[in-house]
C-alpha cells in the first residue's frame, strides 16, 4: 500500500530521490513527503480470523479454533497433499472457518511471533506441529459437520499432536 502511494505521487510529476536509512522522499512542486519503506510492512500482524490461503472452500463444514496460548497461530487444513485453507488466530482468541468442503483433512498449526505475511511464517519463536488424528467432514441431509480445536493443552483433551519439521509445514 505504501509503495502504491509513492508510485502515485511519483507519477503525478514528482521527483523521486533516495534518502538514507530506508526512507524515500517524494518531491512534487514545493511539497516533499518522506515515506519509510521497510521489511516491517511485510510483518504486519494479520487480524484475528484472517484467511491466509483458500484453495478448497465452498462447503458447509465448520472449524472453530481456540488459541489459548500467549502467541499467535496459523492453522492449515490439508486434504491429501494439497493445502486447502489456512487461517490466522491471534493469541487468546477464537476464529472460525465456516465453509469447509467435505473430505478428510490433516490439521497443521504453527505458533510464534512476528508473522511474515509474504512468507506465510513466523520469524521468531516458531513451533510447527500437526494433530495426529485427521478430521472428516461429511455433509448429509440431516447433518452439517463441525469440529472444534484448541491449540493449547487442555486437561482431559483427546487430541494428540506431533512436532513437524518446518520444511514440511504447508506454507
Amino acid at each position: 500500500m505504501r509503495t502504491g502511494v509513492v508510485a502515485a505521487v511519483a507519477l503525478a510529476g514528482g521527483l523521486l530521490t533516495s534518502s538514507p536509512a530506508g526512507a524515500t522522499t517524494v518531491t512534487g512542486g514545493s511539497v516533499a513527503t518522506t515515506v519509510t519503506l521497510s521489511a516491517e510492512s511485510a510483518l504486519a500482524r494479520p487480524r484475528n480470523g484472517t484467511i491466509l490461503y483458500d484453495r478448497i472452500s465452498g462447503g458447509q463444514g465448520r472449524l472453530k479454533i481456540k488459541n489459548g496460548l500467549s502467541t499467535d497461530g496459523v492453522v492449515a487444513l490439508v486434504r491429501g497433499k494439497t493445502k486447502a485453507i489456512s487461517i490466522y488466530v491471534r493469541a487468546k482468541s477464537t476464529a472460525t472457518i465456516n465453509d469447509v468442503r467435505d473430505g478428510t483433512y490433516r490439521i497443521y498449526f504453527t505458533t510464534g511471533t512476528r508473522f511474515n505475511v509474504s512468507k506465510g511464517r513466523f520469524t521468531r519463536n516458531a513451533v510447527y506441529q500437526r494433530f495426529n488424528d485427521k478430521l472428516k467432514y461429511r455433509t448429509t441431509a440431516t447433518r452439517i459437520p463441525g469440529w472444534s480445536l484448541t491449540l493449547n493443552p487442555v486437561r482431559g483433551g483427546n487430541a494428540g499432536t506431533s512436532r513437524v519439521n518446518p520444511k514440511d509445514f504447508p506454507a
